[in-house]
């Protein structure tokens, strides 16, 4: 296409294509111009359509030029229009729309002019240029736009410019905020020589070129949750494992008397039934890998609770041990933890005798280890690295959250010390950001809390309103940070991490029947949150990004 428009210019005038090309790339028109000043800008558009017009042409109005317009074959100059002149197909190869008074470019403005090589719309007061505005152009190699009022540019305006060699962008200031974000890409990856797009906002990019904004991702992406599946049954508890590769979920059910296993259906793009735990009212549902075997431990309010195993000949999960009743009568939490190469799990027992204990592996199977302490109603238990020792939080109907360490010498869980002014404390979750520790708290009655360590002590960081409130669980998607809190009286609360504010902010309301527990798992580069139901549907959302540029 280029080598065709340099033909054209060797057939010029005196001066010949050297000439032209300098008329071309030189200084454009500036805007707010005296009137001698723009005379002279007059008299150079008209010398740069004599560039593009053969000496043999006949400079001559044609039967159907615009009024405002002087034609050629292959050229058009309009002048003091207040619209863009709507020009009759044909086999121009110039139009130059300089100093009009036209604010707007609407879509298909040039149709017809497949063959148009140079267009120059200059000094003109342009505010708006519809998507499809330059659509059909494809010889087009010189478009000049310099001296508007262009703010920004729709996304896509010039994808239809095939042949494009030269964007004049000179003399506008563009909003570089989201709006431009597409344009910040295109300007990257074009192979056409474009002039600098200047910035007159917002005020940390005011004149600053958008070449030299560092990147839009963060102001100009938002997350979101939308509902991906249901599921037609109730739960309290989710967790989730990885085995050979594969995602899988269990589910208690207490009212089914199911734990039921999915797994990801890497066609079908959701969660499926793999297997099926039946039981009694079981609450909790917690997979532990070790040495390439998956074990199950499933909690049961009555008949006692037992230990399962996956077996490869049978393909599901087959009876593998009992935990004994005498121990554990009330579970309300399973905690899985590992010390050095030891792995370990834990039971919060809250029955008004609850035993809460601490079992251990020894490579035949899993042994009652140590009773932490009784007659507390403890109903959660999270296992805490803080300072490089472990530790176990055990919160309880009946105290504050008390914080136990592990002696390496006796291998024992000892007292060191709890939460104060804590009472009633329905879970403690612990998570990390910005490589410091916190907790969050979960009261049914007044404000749970969020908590950070300070190298003494956990200090608070925030109250959030939690009345009705069974659970309030951190989760984190790579950069992104949540809290969801789940009420049993109101919609359930999502709460994201503001960077600058160092405070949760909310961020979405979601509608589950008597949340329980909320789960993050990730497979298949996507991300899903389930949110068990007491009374209602268990929900799968997923966790997406959305562009705001769009």
């Amino acid at each position: 296409m280029g080598a065709r428009g340099r033909g054209r210019a060797g057939r010029q005038g005196p001066g010949g294509a050297d000439a032209c090309q300098a008329l071309f790339i030189g200084q454009s028109w500036a805007a707010g111009a005296g009137a001698d000043v723009r005379q002279a800008q007059v008299r150079r558009a008209q010398r740069r359509a004599a560039c593009l017009i053969p000496r043999s042409a006949q400079v001559r109005r044609l039967a159907r030029c615009p009024a405002t317009c002087s034609c050629t074959k292959e050229s058009i100059i309009c002048v003091g229009s207040s619209w863009v002149p709507r020009i009759v197909p044909g086999d121009i190869s110039s139009l130059l729309l300089n100093s009009n008074s036209f604010t707007v470019i609407r879509d298909d403005a040039f149709a017809g002019l497949f063959h148009l090589e140079y267009l120059f719309i200059e000094g003109n007061k342009i505010e708006t240029i519809s998507r499809n505005a330059f659509r059909g152009l494809r010889d087009l190699t010189h478009l000049s736009l310099a001296n508007n009022h262009i703010k920004a540019l729709p996304r896509d305006v010039f994808s239809d410019l095939d042949s494009l060699i030269e964007l004049d962008l000179r003399g506008n200031k563009f909003e570089c905020d989201c709006k431009a974000k597409w344009l910040y890409l295109w300007l990257k990856m074009t192979n056409s020589t474009v002039s600098d797009v200047l910035c007159i906002g917002p005020p940390e990019y005011q004149e600053k070129r958008l070449n030299d904004v560092t990147s839009f991702d963060y102001e100009c992406t938002t997350t979101d949750f939308v509902v991906h599946q249901t599921l037609p049954y109730q739960s309290v508890s989710v967790d989730t494992f990885n085995s050979k590769n594969d995602v899988y979920v269990t589910i208690a059910q207490p009212s089914m008397e199911n734990c039921m296993v999915l797994e990801w259906d890497h066609i079908e793009m959701n969660f499926r039934s793999y297997d099926n735990i039946t039981g009694q009212s079981i609450v909790g549902c917690k997979a532990i890998l070790i040495d390439e075997q998956v074990f199950v431990v499933v909690a049961q309010l009555f008949g006692g609770s037992h230990i399962y195993r996956y077996d490869e000949s049978w393909t599901k999960f087959v009876k593998f041990q009992d935990i004994e009743v005498s121990r554990i009568s009330k579970p309300n939490d399973i905690e899985l933890f590992q010390i050095d190469d030891e792995k370990f799990f834990v039971i919060a027992d809250s029955s008004k005798a609850g035993l809460s204990t601490v079992y251990k592996w020894n490579s035949k199977g899993f042994y009652s280890y140590q009773s932490l302490h009784e007659w507390f109603r403890d109903t959660d238990a999270e296992f805490v690295d803080i300072d490089g020792k472990s530790h176990l939080i055990l919160s309880s109907r009946s105290q504050v959250p008390i914080i136990l360490q592990w002696n390496k010498s006796a291998k024992k869980f000892v007292p060191h010390g709890d939460i104060p002014n804590m009472e009633d404390v329905l879970a403690v979750k612990s998570f990390r950001m910005q490589n410091s520790l916190y907790l969050s708290l979960t009261r049914f009655i007044g404000d749970s809390r969020v908590m950070r360590w300070n190298s003494k002590q956990f200090v608070e960081v925030q109250a959030l309103p939690s009345r009705g409130a069974m659970t309030l669980q951190p989760f984190s998607f790579k950069d992104n940070h949540y809290l969801a809190l789940g009420s049993d009286y109101t919609f359930s609360q999502i709460y994201q991490w503001d960077k600058e504010k160092q405070l949760f902010v909310k961020f979405k309301e979601i509608y589950v029947q008597a949340p329980r527990s909320f789960t993050a798992v990730s497979t298949d580069r996507r991300d899903f949150f389930f949110a068990s139901s007491f009374k209602g549907k268990t929900k799968i959302f997923e966790h997406i990004i959305v562009d705001l540029s769009l």
